[in-house]
């Protein structure tokens, strides 16, 4: 696999990490195993996701998530939490991020997940605070692990115990919203549930997340792109990638039912966000980001 091999040779001569990890794919065979590349004391809310391979995509369920297949990653870091209104807020008024938000009442506490953004401003805050946003594979690696897990505790179906999701009493687990229609619910404050894999909340349900890939119709479709070691989607993640029109988001959200808050739903929206939804995100950071925030 020619391009596994340069990939890895690209990552390597930039990183000059990959000393031990690079004997795992001489044969083109990515050890299930996460890298030896050992994670160092993570910035403050952030946890570090262990380089190494795992599973991403199922053959069961919607196509756009086939096929399964082993990817590497290099150890990366990803944040606790889902970027809160308050964050978002004070980026704006820093003015390094446009002013955005969300349309309905009841969403704008300050420890509630930002919401009504386009994948553009999540760029923009991720960037003010020197991180970016995750690639499709590490928001699904962080929530998934090596386990191949449907679920960040594990394979049990989501339910409001764990998750903030549509159940059989209605949305936001019958929690209403304040105000007009209140049936549609609403966010919970963050980290209302318990933590899950790696230490992270909130990655099934509360708010859809963006992810910086663009979309294709399968990882198949996607090809080489969507393979190998830290890949980045079409186009690896250019601003503009012809034939391709709409971003992603991952996780699901208090609107919708256990079956949208697995590790393997894909959503696909466009960035500006037009028609308007209610999407959120959290951020990730390479380990040299990682480490220039610790200073």
């Amino acid at each position: 696999m020619p391009f596994v091999r340069h990939r890895m040779l690209e990552i390597c001569g930039a990183l000059t990490l990959c000393a031990l990890a690079a004997p795992a794919f001489a044969d083109a065979k990515p050890s299930a195993t996460p890298s030896a590349v050992a994670c160092e004391a993570a910035p403050a809310n952030m946890a570090c996701i262990p380089g190494g391979a795992f599973t991403r995509g199922s053959n069961a369920g919607p196509k756009d998530q086939r096929p399964e297949a082993s990817i590497w990653l290099q150890t990366f870091y990803m944040d606790v939490h889902e970027v809160t209104s308050a964050e978002y807020k004070a980026c704006v008024r820093a003015k390094n991020c446009p002013k955005s938000g969300p349309a309905y009442n009841d969403f704008s506490r300050p420890k509630q997940p930002i919401n009504g953004i386009s994948w553009h401003d999540a760029v923009a805050y991720c960037e003010s605070v020197g991180k970016q946003l995750p690639t499709e594979a590490q928001w699904e690696k962080a929530a998934r692990g090596t386990d191949a897990r449907l679920y960040p505790w594990g394979n049990e179906k989501a339910t409001c115990e764990r998750a903030v999701i549509k159940d059989k009493r209605g949305r936001s687990c019958g929690v209403k919203k304040i105000g007009s229609k209140p049936n549609t619910g609403r966010t919970f404050e963050i980290g209302s549930k318990p933590k899950a894999l790696h230490g992270l909340y909130d990655m099934s349900g509360n708010s859809w997340e963006w992810v910086s890939d663009w979309y294709s119709k399968s990882y198949e479709s996607c090809g080489e792109a969507c393979e190998g070691v830290d890949p980045k989607g079409p186009c690896d993640g250019a601003s503009e990638c012809k034939g391709h029109h709409f971003k992603i988001v991952r996780g699901g959200s208090w609107y919708w039912d256990a079956s949208y808050a697995t590790t393997t739903y894909r959503r696909r929206h466009f960035p500006k966000n037009r028609p308007f939804h209610h999407f959120g995100f959290r951020c990730a950071a390479t380990v040299q980001q990682a480490q220039a925030i610790a200073k």
